[in-house]
Formats: C-alpha cells, sequence, structure tokens
C-alpha cells in the first residue's frame, strides 16, 4: 500500500471565540469569576468534609473526591483558557495539546465513572438501609473511588497514545474553549449532545457554548447542588466556623 505524505505537526491553533474579540473580555471575566467560585465552592466542601467527625461518611467522602476532581479539572482547562483569551498568539505545542487531552480526558472519564458509584451509594442507601452500613464498608467505598481514578487515567491514556501516534492529514487549527440527577444531566448531557447531535455548519459556536457548560458550569454548581444545601452540611459549617473562628 502506497504511504501519503504527511507533515509533521508542531503546533495548534485554537480559534474557539477568537472570531468574536468583542467577547473577549467578558468572557475572561465571566470565567475568572466561575473559576473562583469553583475553587472557593469546593474547597470549602472538601475541608468541612474533613474536620466534620459527622460527615465521614461514604457519601461526602464521594463528594470530597469529586469535588478535588471538579478542582483539578477546571485548572487543567481554565488558566490556560484564560491566557488564550488574553493573549495575542492562540496556539498550542503538539506535546502541550496531548498532555492537555491525556489530563482533560482522564479526570472527564474519572467524574463519569464516580458519579455512577455515587449513584449506586445512594441506590444502596435508600433500597438497603438497614445493611447499608455493611455494604458500603470503609475498605469498600474507598476501592470504589480508588477504581474510579485509575479507571478515568488508564482509559485517557490509551485514547491519547491511540490518537496521537495517528498521522495528522488535515488542518490544524481546532474550535476550542475551554441533586445527583441534576449534575448527571447537565454532565452527560451536555456531553452527548455535543457528540451526538447532527453536523451542521453552524454548530460550532454551540459545541463551544456547551464545552463550557460541562468544563465550567457543572463544576461550579456541584458543590450548591450536593451540600452546601445540605442542612448537616450548613451544621458542620457553623460548628467548625465556632470552633476554628470562635464565632
Amino acid at each position: 500500500m502506497k504511504m501519503g505524505n504527511y507533515s509533521a505537526v508542531t503546533e495548534f491553533f485554537l480559534v474557539g471565540l477568537s472570531k468574536y474579540p468583542e467577547l473577549q473580555l467578558f468572557l475572561f471575566i465571566l470565567c475568572l469569576i466561575m473559576y473562583v467560585i469553583i475553587l472557593l465552592g469546593n474547597s470549602l466542601l472538601i475541608i468541612i468534609s474533613i474536620l466534620d467527625s459527622h460527615l465521614h461518611t461514604p457519601m461526602y467522602f464521594f463528594l470530597g473526591n469529586l469535588s478535588f476532581l471538579d478542582i483539578c479539572y477546571t485548572s487543567s482547562s481554565i488558566p490556560p483558557m484564560l491566557i488564550i483569551f488574553r493573549s495575542e498568539t492562540k496556539s498550542i505545542s503538539f506535546i502541550g495539546c496531548a498532555l492537555q487531552m491525556v489530563v482533560s480526558l482522564g479526570l472527564s472519564c474519572t467524574e463519569c465513572v464516580l458519579l455512577a458509584v455515587m449513584a449506586y451509594d445512594r441506590y444502596v442507601a435508600i433500597c438497603n438501609p438497614l445493611r447499608y452500613p455493611i455494604i458500603m464498608n470503609r475498605v469498600l467505598y474507598m476501592h470504589m473511588a480508588a477504581w474510579s481514578w485509575i479507571i478515568g487515567c488508564l482509559n485517557s491514556l490509551v485514547q491519547t497514545v491511540l490518537t496521537m501516534v495517528l498521522p495528522f492529514c488535515g488542518n490544524n487549527v481546532i474550535d476550542h474553549l475551554y441533586s445527583h440527577l441534576t449534575v448527571v444531566i447537565l454532565f452527560y448531557g451536555s456531553a452527548l449532545f455535543m457528540y451526538m447531535k447532527p453536523k451542521s455548519k453552524d454548530t460550532k459556536t454551540s459545541d463551544e457554548i456547551t464545552g463550557l457548560s460541562y468544563e465550567v458550569v457543572t463544576p461550579m454548581l456541584n458543590p450548591i447542588i450536593y451540600s452546601l444545601r445540605n442542612k448537616e452540611v450548613k451544621e458542620a459549617v457553623k460548628k467548625v466556623l465556632s470552633r476554628y473562628l470562635h464565632l
């Protein structure tokens, strides 16, 4: 079989919403504010779940993992996005693209598995409340959380390697922008819409907005949906504040 001639790709140009220069500053400020909210909300949930012994349960252990995951996920995508918004050079090296892909894909795959694990935890708590402490013992729920990370990272590594060894025969311009049921709908719904909708000439902007939804909006809402409206968490926050700040 005769092989074609392929030029080596050394960098990719990130277009995204740069064709709308009037929106760059607005998007920069919006994403920065949302990123700060993500860091504060998820960090608060992690700290509270560690300091309050009443929250040392499987559910809050998984929520702590989810919060840490959201911090890592958004930290791998939002800071580079903010730099691109304010930079004249909107490009990324081949190695940088591979690293971005393996990290983002690994964390998003881990979140998919972790959401399924959290659904199973709630299923056991509702359908087998008397046996729940026995079924969801410490060893089991720690293994479930660990395997969520392992599966996500391995899946990401395999897919990234298989993608990066392929020859690039197209252009190197990329259109890029960085209750439990509610989060699942936001995360899976936006992802399914992005990858399963019919092809159309006018869908690039909608792709970028949809990508922004599950990369930024979902991690920002997770602490509010899961915990900060929860009575147990509110009481834990009051206890921690009174204990350490003498309020």
